[in-house]
């Protein structure tokens, strides 16, 4: 039939049990699941052996290389599946499934110590739980974003310190200014900045990527000068969901959503790309 049909995507998705799948155990119709980026993994390879399920070989992806959750009824498979708490607010949770667990999970493998300085260029969607999680983990936080009209916002989700791009285009000069950063962690839709980042780095720093803007240029005579290095992180599998969402509740971090009804997915997709929506757009089942 023609070209056959596109997948369906969405990879930050909470519903409930409909059926179990033969031989599945551990879930039963009407329980709170969730399903995030990690859609699936074989359990054999090397990754996975050591627990990286999120970095398996021949891993699934919602929404991507299997059907997603913008649908009335997403297939998950129970290893990628992360049991949801029945009292929480489902929109204000799913993106934790991925844009919470990406930052959470990240956060707690970078060896960074609490009251060291992390500063996190950004303030969308990644942007505005990052600094609520790196406060809550007792870092000292610099949020870097562009406008003076954003600092007041941000100092309310827990930064200490702002650097404005307007005011200040070296945010790498400015991060010096304040002592240099252990961490610095970039959400950045483009590559064009990101180098410049290298230069707000303390010694022994790291610049985090989270975000897939491309090809990356770095000045490796900075990095060999002061023990810098560059790292990313592949988001998380569903026993990382299930702790940044009990993180998450415990220390009372708002993910900011706003609401549409399937019907609207279409409009929920132009506010993104037009860059309106704060900060997560949620597609319900209303």
């Amino acid at each position: 039939m023609g070209g056959g049909f596109s997948i369906v995507p969405g990879h930050e998705i909470i519903g409930r049990v409909a059926a179990v799948g033969e031989g599945v155990s551990g879930w039963k119709v009407g329980e709170r699941i969730g399903g995030g980026w990690h859609g699936g993994h074989d359990g054999t390879c090397h990754a996975c052996k050591k627990g990286w399920h999120q970095m398996c070989d021949n891993q699934l992806i919602n929404g991507e290389t299997k059907p997603g959750g913008y649908a009335e009824f997403a297939l998950l498979r129970s290893e990628a599946a992360a049991r949801i708490p029945e009292h929480v607010d489902a929109a204000k949770y799913a993106p934790i499934l991925c844009a919470g667990v990406t930052v959470f999970n990240s956060m707690r493998h970078m060896n960074v110590s609490p009251g060291e300085t992390v500063a996190i260029q950004g303030l969308g969607g990644l942007g505005h739980l990052a600094i609520q999680y790196e406060s809550r983990m007792g870092y000292r936080v610099v949020a870097i974003s562009r406008g003076s009209a954003k600092e007041e916002f941000a100092r309310k989700l827990g930064a200490h310190e702002y650097i404005d791009t307007e005011e200040t285009p070296d945010a790498g000069a400015a991060l010096q200014e304040l002592g240099g950063a252990k961490l610095v962690v970039t959400m950045s839709p483009t590559a064009q900045g990101i180098p410049d980042l290298l230069k707000g780095l303390g010694i022994l720093g790291k610049l985090l990527i989270l975000s897939v803007p491309g090809e990356v240029s770095v000045n490796t005579g900075v990095l060999l000068r002061y023990g810098l290095s560059v790292q990313s992180w592949p988001s998380g599998h569903a026993t990382d969901s299930e702790e940044a969402i009990q993180f998450t509740e415990l220390q009372g971090i708002d993910c900011l959503v706003e609401n549409f009804p399937l019907a609207k997915a279409n409009d929920a997709y132009e506010a993104m790309f037009d860059n309106t929506v704060r900060f997560r757009a949620v597609i319900t089942m209303d």
